[in-house]
């Protein structure tokens, strides 16, 4: 276990297990990132501290980035040398007190680590106010690291590559995996913080969605975004608000179905490709109508979006399919969770493509 910055500690499973032993009593919070078969264990071996987590109730953390993570508040008995551990209301009882937050996540490049950083940073933050915190993994050099360069990231305004150094100096064999340290440069990107409205976390989750779908996972539809269509007062101020960049006003960008006229989509709900090489990208030769503009640059003639909630092929989990006015059924695009090409050339996936020829763009 080593200290990182006033109370706060970097470590592995060996030191969070001593904690529940009573080794370390300066320790009042402890945050564990390790894999969910570690975490909810169907067998765990007897005094296993860890399988308390099968057992008791736990506590929610009432936060929309991350609904997995579960805080308790263990009870070690008066004795500073015992192994024993509970949870519940076992904290009632006297003894010395900790509390425990769990995040199930594996050390893979694929793991969604970004959904999980505001929840982390804010336990550590309130842990670090009343007392002194252990950041832990399987082995300390990972996934704890990932968190506390977030955290030392957030509230030192430190660059991912100066985090690294930083935290190098307290533990030199900190090396998140590389799809960690990409989802780090994402949060630097939206300015230290899980920024949901941010095209650079959009094209995240989409993608994250499409994992997810590969995998054969059921895709809950309160994973998809909200249906603009569905209009309110609080959804118009939200958009409102999200088009003042940099203090210039910006007016936001809205698609309404060609037939009806109901609102598809906005500009928010854009998840941004890069552009594709053009003619070149297509097998076939055939005319280039609307894939070039005037000085021969790949356009693209369709934008791709989130799913949205009024996608009803989508949401009924249909792996492709057209995409139909909610209203009018007018055929407005196509999806499909394996990928579509652009017009410009460019391969996007999963896909989920409103064509402009179908939609009006209007302006809020």
């Amino acid at each position: 276990m080593m200290l990182v910055r006033e109370g706060l500690y970097i470590g592995n499973i060996n030191d969070g297990t001593a904690v529940f032993q009573g080794k370390h009593p300066n320790i009042t919070h402890m945050l564990s990132v390790l894999s969910s078969q570690i975490l909810y264990q169907a067998s765990p071996k007897t005094g296993d501290p860890y399988s308390s987590m099968s057992l008791g109730p736990g506590e929610h953390v009432q936060s929309e980035q991350d609904e997995t993570a579960v805080i308790e508040t263990i009870a070690l008995s008066i004795t500073p040398d015992s192994t024993e551990a509970k949870s519940g209301d076992a904290a009632k009882k006297g003894g010395r007190v900790f509390t425990r937050m769990t995040v199930p996540l594996k050390d893979m490049e694929s793991e969604n680590l970004l959904d999980h950083l505001e929840a982390c940073m804010d336990f550590i933050e309130k842990g670090r106010k009343t007392g002194s915190v252990l950041v832990h993994c399987m082995a300390g050099v990972s996934r704890s690291a990932a968190v506390i360069l977030a955290y030392l990231m957030r509230t030192e305004r430190l660059s991912v590559e100066d985090a690294l150094t930083s935290l190098r100096e307290s533990s030199a064999t900190a090396c998140p995996n590389s799809g960690f340290m990409d989802q780090l440069q994402m949060f630097e990107d939206m300015g230290f913080k899980v920024d949901h409205g941010s095209s650079i976390y959009k094209k995240f989750h989409v993608f994250n969605l499409g994992e997810a779908y590969g995998k054969g996972e059921k895709i809950e539809s309160s994973r998809f975004a909200s249906d603009p269509g569905e209009a309110s007062s609080s959804l118009i101020e939200d958009l409102v608000s999200k088009l003042c960049v940099n203090g210039v006003e910006k007016s936001p960008m809205l698609y309404r179905c060609r037939k009806c006229r109901r609102l598809v989509a906005s500009e928010s709900n854009v998840v941004t490709h890069n552009l594709g090489l053009g003619e070149s990208s297509f097998k076939t030769k055939r005319k280039a109508s609307g894939r070039c503009d005037d000085y021969g640059e790949p356009k693209c003639s369709s934008i791709f979006v989130e799913p949205m909630k009024w996608m009803t092929a989508v949401v009924q989990g249909d792996v492709e399919g057209k995409l139909l006015c909610a209203t009018c059924e007018a055929r407005l695009g196509n999806f499909n969770w394996a990928g579509l090409q652009c017009s410009c050339g460019a391969w996007v996936n999963p896909a989920f493509q409103l064509h402009k020829s179908r939609m009006d763009l209007t302006w809020l």
